[in-house]
């Protein structure tokens, strides 16, 4: 679970994207983000709210959003997934888990009573001036886009 609350300044970062491009949260400013953090690519979840999000990328980047996607994996296997979909923004690589821990979602989880460290799924909705509007701990992989939707009517 984050400790980042509402209203903060979200954590700057940087990272390379699919196509091993530079990305920074600075290039956004001006614009709202929708940042997921996500475990792993092409699991069931993790496609399903990739998919989601890109099957509402226009609209999203119509009402003044862009999205970004972040997981522990590899610009390879960022490339792998996002051509095997055709997503339309950016993956990004956070293989050391710097921004995983900026964010606070690099966690202790469990799973049938073992103990891991791994990346809790978590949606930051951040401002056009950098500020964290709103967050989603309990993520609906298959409708993210109306669960996100829904706060902003």
């Amino acid at each position: 679970m984050s400790n980042l609350k509402k209203g903060t300044i979200a954590p700057s970062f940087s990272g390379l994207n699919q196509n091993g491009e530079e990305i920074s949260l600075a290039k956004y400013n001006g614009k709202k983000v929708i940042l997921y953090f996500y475990p792993k690519d092409n699991t069931p979840g993790c496609t399903a709210e990739s998919c989601n999000l890109n099957d509402n990328y226009q609209m999203w980047l119509d009402k003044g959003f862009d999205v970004i996607g972040i997981s522990p994996d590899s610009v390879a296997s960022h490339k792998k997934f996002a051509d095997k979909f055709e997503f339309g923004f950016n993956l990004i690589a956070d293989t050391e888990k710097e921004i995983l821990q900026a964010y606070g979602v690099w966690a202790l989880k469990k799973m049938y009573g073992r103990e891991y460290m791994g990346v809790v799924r978590t949606t930051f909705i951040i401002d056009e001036e950098g500020k964290i509007e709103e967050i989603f701990e309990k993520v609906k992989t298959k409708d993210h886009t109306n669960q996100i939707l829904s706060t902003f009517e």
